[in-house]
C-alpha cells in the first residue's frame, strides 16, 4: 500500500480504540470526544505527541467536540468525505444498555448510536467498527404496550443494512485478546455492499488469536492475571514520595524504579519507554484510618474476585451497591469508571489509576491528564482520569480489531488492483476472491 487506511474515531474517549487503530498501521483523520478532559487526554497521546499520523481537517478545530453539534455545524464538510474514509469506529455511551446500570430504555445517551448511523450515511466509508457494552445486544424487559422486546443491536443492524452495509456482530470477552480484565464487549463489524467483497469478520478474528499474542510475547493458551499486570505497582516494599502529578497536594506515591518485569504483560506495557521512564497518574488514595481498617478486614475475610453481598456489605456498613477485592489470581472484573467498586487483592485501598490503566492495557507512555476525581454538579460536565480509564476501550482488543479491520482492507485493495488488471479478459473477481482467501495468511 502507497497510503495507509483512514479512519474517523466517534465519541473516541481518551483514545483506547483509537489507540489500536494507530498502533495497527491506521491513520487517524479526526476523533469526535464531547469532555475537554478526556480530549485532552486523546490529544496529548495520540496528535500531539509525534507517535501517530494524523490528517486533521482545517474545517473542524482540533478540540473535543459534541457529535449533534458536528452534524448541525458541519454536514456538507462531512458529506464532502464520501468516498475518502475507509472507516468510522467508535463506541456510543453505553449508560442505557449497561447491566452494571439501571438499563433504561429512555436514557437519553441511548440515541447517540442513532447520530453514529447519520455520520456514517453522509460520509459512506468502507468499513464500521461499533464498540458496546453487552446490554447493547440485549432486550429491555419493558417495550410498547404489544410489542416484542427486541435488543437494540438489531435496530441498529437494520438501520445500517438500509444503508447499504452487510452487518456481523459478537460479544467479545477482553481476556482472550491479552487484556487482564474479562470486560465482554459487543463488538459490531460492516462492511458496504457494493464493495462486492465477502468474508467473515469473526471466524477471521479467531483464526488471528494464537499469533496475536505470540507477536506481543503472550502466552495464547494463558489469559493474563489481574497480579501480572499491576504486581510491580505496590506500594509494599516502596518508597513513597509526594505525588506532584495533579493540582491537589498533600497524596503520596510510590517512587517507581523499574526492575526486570515480573511477567510478559508487564514487559508488553513498558514497551518503548526509558528503563528509567516513570508512568504517570501513580497517586495513591488518601484513605481515613477507618476506611482503611475495614478495608483490611475486608481483604481478610472475604472471597477474592467476588462482589460484595448485601450482608457483607450492611456488616462492613459499606452504602455502595458494588465492592470487589480482585483476585490477583485471575483477569480482573470490568473495571468501571468509580475507583472505589474495586480494593487491591493485597493492600487495604482503591487502585490507583495508572493500576485501572494497566489492567485496562493502556501502555505506560499513555499520560493520562485532567483531574482525578470530581464530585457535585461538576460530575455532569467533567471526565476525570478514573472515568477516562474506565469508559475505554482495552487498547490491545482495539488493536486485535485494527488488525483484522487491516488485513480486510488489503485485501480488499488486492482484489481491487487484480480486477483493475483483469479488466478485458475472462477475469472473475468472485473467483479471484475465493482464491485469495485460500492463500490469505493473517498478519504477515
Amino acid at each position: 500500500m502507497k497510503k495507509p487506511p483512514v479512519f474517523i474515531d466517534l465519541f473516541s474517549g481518551c483514545g483506547g480504540l483509537s489507540l489500536g487503530l494507530l498502533s495497527a498501521g491506521w491513520k487517524g483523520i479526526f476523533a469526535v470526544e464531547r469532555t475537554a478532559d478526556a480530549f485532552k487526554t486523546y490529544s496529548h497521546n495520540l496528535i500531539d505527541s509525534g507517535r501517530f499520523e494524523y490528517d486533521w481537517p482545517s474545517w473542524l478545530p482540533q478540540s473535543e467536540h459534541d457529535v449533534e453539534l458536528l452534524l448541525q455545524n458541519h454536514r456538507e464538510n462531512l458529506a464532502s468525505l464520501e468516498g475518502t474514509i475507509d472507516l468510522i469506529a467508535g463506541g456510543p455511551p453505553c449508560q442505557g444498555f449497561s447491566p452494571a446500570g439501571k438499563r433504561n430504555p429512555k436514557d437519553p445517551r441511548n440515541r447517540m448510536a442513532e447520530r453514529y448511523i447519520e455520520v456514517v450515511r453522509l460520509v459512506k466509508p468502507k468499513f464500521l467498527l461499533l464498540e458496546n457494552v453487552r446490554g447493547f445486544n440485549a432486550p429491555f424487559k419493558k417495550s410498547g404496550a404489544g410489542k416484542k422486546p427486541v435488543p437494540y443491536s438489531q435496530v441498529v443492524k437494520r438501520r445500517l443494512e438500509k444503508e447499504g452495509y452487510k452487518v456481523e456482530f459478537r460479544v467479545i470477552v477482553s481476556a482472550e485478546w491479552g487484556v487482564p480484565q474479562l470486560r465482554p464487549r459487543f463488538i459490531l463489524i460492516a462492511t458496504r455492499k457494493d464493495l462486492g467483497f465477502k468474508w467473515a469478520p469473526f471466524t477471521k478474528l479467531s483464526e488471528s488469536r494464537e499469533f496475536f499474542h505470540t507477536s506481543r510475547g503472550l502466552d495464547p493458551n494463558k489469559q493474563q492475571i489481574t497480579r501480572d499486570a499491576i504486581d510491580d505497582l505496590k506500594v509494599q516494599d516502596k518508597e513513597l514520595v509526594d505525588s506532584t502529578d495533579g493540582t491537589v497536594k498533600g497524596f503520596k506515591q510510590i517512587l517507581y524504579k523499574e526492575q526486570t518485569p515480573s511477567s510478559s504483560f508487564i514487559k508488553l506495557m513498558r514497551a518503548g519507554v526509558p528503563h528509567e521512564y516513570v508512568p504517570n497518574s501513580l497517586r495513591l488514595p488518601r484513605h481515613r484510618s477507618d476506611v482503611a481498617q475495614r478495608f483490611a478486614l475486608i481483604l481478610d475475610e472475604c472471597a477474592r474476585g467476588r462482589n460484595l453481598t448485601s450482608e457483607q456489605r450492611e456488616r462492613y456498613g459499606i452504602k455502595k451497591h458494588s465492592l470487589t477485592p480482585l483476585c490477583p489470581d485471575r483477569p480482573s472484573a470490568t473495571m468501571t469508571t468509580l475507583p472505589d467498586d474495586f480494593l487491591h487483592y493485597s493492600e487495604p485501598r482503591i487502585l490507583t489509576v495508572r493500576e485501572m490503566a494497566r489492567i485496562q492495557s493502556f501502555p505506560d507512555w499513555f499520560e493520562l491528564l485532567g483531574q482525578y476525581t470530581t464530585g457535585g454538579p461538576q460530575r455532569k460536565t467533567s471526565c476525570p482520569r478514573y472515568t477516562q480509564v474506565g469508559n475505554a476501550v482495552p487498547p490491545l482488543l482495539g488493536e486485535a480489531l485494527a488488525e483484522l479491520l487491516m488485513n480486510a482492507y488489503k485485501e480488499l485493495r488486492w482484489l481491487e488492483a487484480s480486477f483493475e488488471i483483469g479488466k478485458g479478459t475472462p477475469f472473475s473477481r468472485n473467483a479471484h476472491q475465493g482464491h485469495y482467501r485460500e492463500s490469505f495468511q493473517p498478519h504477515q
